[in-house]
């Protein structure tokens, strides 16, 4: 029984600490990529999970795989072809400073590999959920088909699916995709989305700004549970920024039966927020695959994104014993 997850895996640069790009001429470097980094989080909880991907058979390819695998994903799945490495830079901010994203993924191994560098049939052979998310088609017209592709041989085969919708309006914007039509037919055959009341309006193409709070996110909830017959779950954050230190952050599940909604957490002193929602995510799955109800999938998401908040890099690397500490409002140095 096997969690499958399919995405680029990247590498991620960033000056140390808050400096500004290239403030002085070194970088951090982490692996990264919003699949990776939920396929990371799981195998650190102790699930079985694999990874299908794309990198270059040499060093930064290799190094990344090695990565992963210590981690306990399932690297097999991960072909080498190609010859670049996808890249992306984070100037972290602080105080009233935001953080600034630059990317460099253009042409890399999984953008350019065709739809037919992808074996479904044994990529899911012994899968049990596949988790994409809105990144993959984001990158061009055959990613696009690809993931396409990736969520029928999924479903055809019975294989729950998870989406996150991952919306990067700096990727859309670099070729004439049209993100609705492509994001819809994903979202069409998944039965758990994470996305909030902007990620929905994006899909059907109408506005929920009349209302505000747990409403806004009920009615977007019913829209998208009206519009898509097989969805059966949703999961969000609702996330206000004070400053760059500073949020305050609630999660939310919503069914087509009723919702489950935390109270909301203030994170100060903030790490680096990239790679929350992937934290989210992963909390929510973990939950769930665990036979937990959809109170303890917001609650466990919740409280795995908050940790990540801690933690430099972008996977979230805490097991389940550092989510039960958190969960039980401990804060001071565990001896």
């Amino acid at each position: 029984m096997t969690f499958l997850a399919f995405g680029e895996i990247m590498l991620r640069l960033s000056p140390p600490g808050r400096e500004l790009l290239l403030q002085t001429p070194k970088f951090d470097v982490w692996v990264a990529g919003a699949e990776a980094n939920v396929a990371t989080a799981l195998a650190r909880l102790d699930h079985d999970v694999a990874l299908a991907s794309i990198v270059p058979d040499n060093d930064l390819g290799r190094s990344a795989i090695a990565t992963l695998r210590g981690h306990g994903v399932d690297t097999r799945r991960i072909a080498r072809a190609g010859e670049r490495m996808g890249l992306y830079f984070v100037t972290s901010g602080a105080g009233l400073r935001a953080t600034e994203v630059i990317y460099d993924r253009a042409y890399s191994s999984f953008a350019a590999a065709p739809v037919s560098a992808w074996d479904w049939d044994a990529l899911l052979d012994g899968v049990d959920w596949f988790h994409l998310s809105g990144i993959t088609p984001a990158l061009g017209p055959v990613p696009a088909e690809s993931a396409i592709a990736a969520v029928r041989a999924a479903a055809a085969r019975g294989i729950p699916i998870s989406f996150d919708g991952n919306y990067r309006a700096k990727l859309w914007e670099r070729w004439d995709g049209d993100p609705r039509a492509i994001l819809t037919q994903l979202v069409e055959h998944a039965d758990l989305l994470f996305g909030n009341h902007r990620d929905i309006a994006l899909l059907l193409g109408r506005d929920f700004a009349g209302h505000d709070g747990e409403d806004r996110r009920r009615d977007a909830a019913e829209a998208a549970f009206a519009a898509f017959p097989k969805l059966r779950t949703i999961a969000s954050t609702a996330r206000h920024v004070e400053n760059v230190d500073l949020h305050r952050i609630s999660a939310r599940v919503d069914t087509r039966d009723g919702h489950a909604q935390t109270g909301e957490v203030t994170l100060a002193g903030i790490v680096d927020r990239i790679g929350g929602g992937d934290a989210f995510a992963s909390g929510v799955l973990h939950a769930l695959r665990r036979g937990g109800d959809i109170g303890a999938a917001a609650a466990t998401g919740l409280a795995l994104t908050a940790l990540k908040h801690s933690l430099p890099g972008d996977a979230a690397l805490f097991r389940q014993a550092d989510i039960d500490a958190y969960l039980a409002g401990g804060l001071d140095v565990r001896r």
